[in-house]
């Protein structure tokens, strides 16, 4: 292989490649990554067996191609060195003593490469049907829904984003079974087909970063994978088996409470009344509704306690005192854009349900907490 290529645009595919890099690989050949430099272009691959992620870089895009070939190389390090060089052009030339060479105008780095026949062989396929849509408003899908799932490992199905379409319809959803995080899109088409898919959030959190601008993203779906393809990238992650639970009686269709609040206040009031709560993991406020204000209060054996008041912009239903985690609630605000909110619900120990006005698309659950 040998071939000439500017380093910022070598750089930008290593960028998006290492990110399937994992420093607990048990392997020595995944760690690296696989430059197969064709006809059409360079292709670099690299995978830890759960996440594989391919960047395209076209011929047009490349200096000057010599001899095709591939070679696999140590990562990590191998982008570290890249990311430092000054700007410049880079000359690399693989030997049949299997090692390459990295050079520039005042610099030459050697890699010794691992056998290719230690890579594994990785099928990126295609359906015959993919799910279309923005990439951008896939990302901003994934951001208001993935960090409602769980850490917790015993229940494994709840530690992924769970994807579905029906129609020309497209959800996601997150729980960790305390709160629950649902946003619904319309897709520009209708697919006969439905799918119902469960992806670590850990994976599909990592694929979002790869999305820095707007492209067209194709979502194929297999028993055990899905695969995103936007721009010059391929993102395959595997699937979480199982049936996620059925989150669509979650929502009751009439409230006893609709209390319309202002985000900006709302949010400030929690943020401030969580820095002395009793316990960090629960972060358990008080919410007491009397006539046309809420009263927050929250406390701690070590701090002390904290009182504090604000007025409701509108509300359905006579007083109420409910007990929540501030940091469910706050976490769940952060993803609303308008000025105001409503806290729907039907009783002290019902779910409390967060939307917008006149917007069943973006809709937070959070379950109540009891503090006695």
């Amino acid at each position: 292989m040998k071939m000439l290529i500017n380093k910022n645009i070598l750089l930008e595919g290593l960028n998006f490649v290492s990110k399937a890099l994992s420093s607990r690989n048990i392997i020595p050949v995944l760690n690296g990554i696989k430059f197969d430099l064709k006809k059409e272009g360079l292709y670099l691959t690299a995978t830890d067996n759960d996440i594989t992620i391919q960047y395209f870089i076209d011929k047009k895009d490349i200096n000057a191609i010599e001899e095709l070939g591939c070679i696999i190389i140590y990562g990590k390090s191998l982008l570290d060195i890249i990311r430092k060089l000054p700007e410049t052009t880079i000359m690399i030339e693989n030997f049949e003593s299997n090692d390459v060479s990295f050079k520039t105008e005042n610099a030459i780095f050697n890699f010794n490469c691992f056998l290719q026949e230690d890579f594994p062989e990785i099928v990126l396929e295609e359906a015959k049907k993919p799910i279309k849509l923005s990439s951008l408003k896939f990302k901003e899908m994934v951001s208001q829904t993935s960090f409602a799932c769980s850490i917790q490992e015993s229940r494994p199905l709840l530690t992924g984003v769970n994807i579905k379409v029906n129609g020309n319809n497209l959800e996601c959803i997150a729980t960790d079974s305390y709160r629950l995080s649902k946003v619904i899109i319309k897709l520009n088409k209708s697919y006969d087909e439905n799918t119902n898919i469960v992806v670590p959030a850990k994976n599909i959190n990592e694929f979002i970063k790869t999305i820095e601008k707007d492209n067209e993203l194709e979502i194929h779906t297999f028993a055990n994978k899905a695969i995103f393809r936007h721009g010059n990238l391929i993102f395959q992650t595997s699937l979480l088996n199982g049936t996620y639970p059925n989150t669509d009686n979650s929502f009751p269709k009439e409230y006893k409470y609709e209390i319309e609040l202002n985000l900006k206040d709302f949010y400030n009031i929690l943020d401030r009344a969580s820095l002395i709560t009793q316990s960090k993991d629960k972060n358990i406020i008080d919410f007491d509704l009397n006539g046309n204000n809420i009263v927050i209060k929250a406390s701690s054996q070590e701090m002390g306690k904290v009182e504090e008041k604000m007025s409701v912009v509108n509300k359905i239903g006579n007083n109420i005192k409910i007990s929540f985690s501030a940091k469910y609630m706050i976490e769940a605000l952060k993803i609303f854009k308008e000025k105001k909110i409503y806290l729907l619900l039907n009783g002290e120990i019902s779910p409390i349900i967060v939307k917008e006005e006149n917007n069943d698309e973006l809709i937070q659950l959070i379950l109540p907490m009891k503090t006695y």
